[in-house]
């Protein structure tokens, strides 16, 4: 059983250990969890990697349904469904400590938690470059072009947004990080203006949507994982982005 697939929010399980890895970054995957024991075990993760006990470490997971509030102001104006049709559709709600705004989060769509340093590149802004372009290289690798679009965070299939992002920071450790939407269920974010973009903006889509067909999420996950410790170095050593 994955190491968080029997947590509930009021008895999580212990913080697995990161396993050994010959790159610089380990990879965990801690499969289905509910959000509020994934969130808390991240910062245990945290405060172990600022006691050295653990190196840098990238966490995959899929959550059970749920739309987080980021710390955004006026994030959760943008929840559309009441708490009746939020029961109804078996969604939680949970407000977060990562930056950004509303957002849903599934079956279906792989989440990543990175809890890495930044001590040697202090800037969030690169950091979130960064991410972004490991899911740009990802997504590419499976026949799909993505970017970015100017003023905003995420990566973008034309006005249809596959990726967001939401990270955090202490004392140069990060935690929460990127969503990428595989083979999600869409309907779901009709119940919020999804990272506080109006339709008219832009829309949701997943890899399935684009594709026509479902990918298997542990392919994809390794192809992220893949993509993040190959750039990983090169970022921290000089800041720059290696594009795909």
């Amino acid at each position: 059983m994955p190491e968080l697939a029997a947590m509930t929010a009021s008895s999580p399980s212990p913080v697995p250990p990161a396993r050994p890895c010959a790159v610089a970054v380990a990879v965990i995957d801690w499969g289905r969890t509910r959000y509020e024991p994934a969130r808390v075990a991240q910062e245990a993760l945290v405060a172990r990697h600022l006691a050295g006990q653990i190196g840098d470490t990238l966490v995959f997971t899929e959550h059970e349904p749920v739309f987080t509030v980021g710390l955004r102001a006026g994030a959760e104006k943008n929840l559309i469904w009441d708490s009746t049709r939020l029961a109804a559709e078996g969604i939680e709600l949970a407000p977060t400590n990562r930056g950004g705004d509303i957002t849903y989060h599934g079956p279906g769509q792989l989440v990543g938690y990175p809890i890495v340093s930044l001590a040697a590149r202090k800037d969030l802004h690169a950091y979130l470059r960064f991410l972004e372009q490991v899911l740009i290289n990802a997504v590419g690798s499976l026949g799909l072009t993505a970017t970015r679009r100017p003023g905003l965070t995420g990566i973008w299939i034309g006005p249809r947004k596959v990726a967001a992002l939401g990270v955090a920071v202490r004392r140069w450790i990060t935690y929460h990080g990127f969503a990428l939407n595989v083979n999600a269920h869409l309907p779901h974010f009709a119940g919020i203006v999804p990272c506080g973009i109006a339709a008219t903006e832009g829309t949701v889509t997943s890899l399935h949507a684009e594709l026509g067909h479902d990918l298997d999420l542990a392919a994809v996950q390794k192809i992220i994982a893949g993509e993040f410790q190959t750039l990983w170095p090169a970022f921290l050593a000089s800041g720059e982005i290696p594009d795909q």
